[in-house]
């Protein structure tokens, strides 16, 4: 994407009498930030697909991967019954996706759905790949969330309450 500037400028030089003052009149296409690379995990879970809907629709983000062990191969935006597929298949390998994303140097977040048990290597994964992470995951331990908070705080990332 990129972003249209225009200036209008009014020049007057020390032109003959009989001259005219002329305008100048330039465009410029300068690139636009780039979106933020956001990868669902749990994918075709419920809230998965509402996440990736409201992705799609947000300025300034884009769905850059679709994890999930359900739906394998299948089109992200067929699974949310999006009017338009979003050519981007689910896969079981977060590991893979970690990976594409952190390749492009673009900022990217993972929006993790998944299950208690899966939680604690998940974001360390997003974080050696220098990805962000969102967790939500019901019944989560308070091991877990200590276990988090601690490691959350030796990688310099920000914690946030439990809600």
């Amino acid at each position: 994407m990129a972003t249209l500037s225009c200036q209008f400028h009014l020049a007057i030089h020390r032109l003959p009498c009989n001259a005219r003052v002329r305008p100048s009149f330039s465009c410029s296409v300068q690139p636009s930030q780039s979106n933020i690379k956001v990868v669902i995990n749990g994918a075709a879970k419920e809230i998965g697909r509402a996440a990736v809907i409201a992705v799609t629709k947000a300025r300034g983000m884009e769905v850059a991967g679709a994890v999930d062990s359900y739906c394998v191969g299948e089109d992200i935006g067929k699974v949310c019954d999006m009017e338009e597929p979003l050519e981007i298949p689910i896969v079981n390998d977060l590991t893979m996706v970690l990976g594409s994303i952190s390749q492009s140097k673009e900022t990217g977040v993972v929006v993790d759905f998944t299950k208690p048990s899966a939680v604690y290597d998940n974001v360390k994964q997003a974080t050696a790949f220098g990805l962000r992470s969102v967790v939500y995951v019901p019944r989560i331990t308070v091991d877990t969330i200590s276990a988090l908070s601690a490691f959350c705080e030796k990688a310099s990332m920000v914690r946030t309450g439990v809600a």
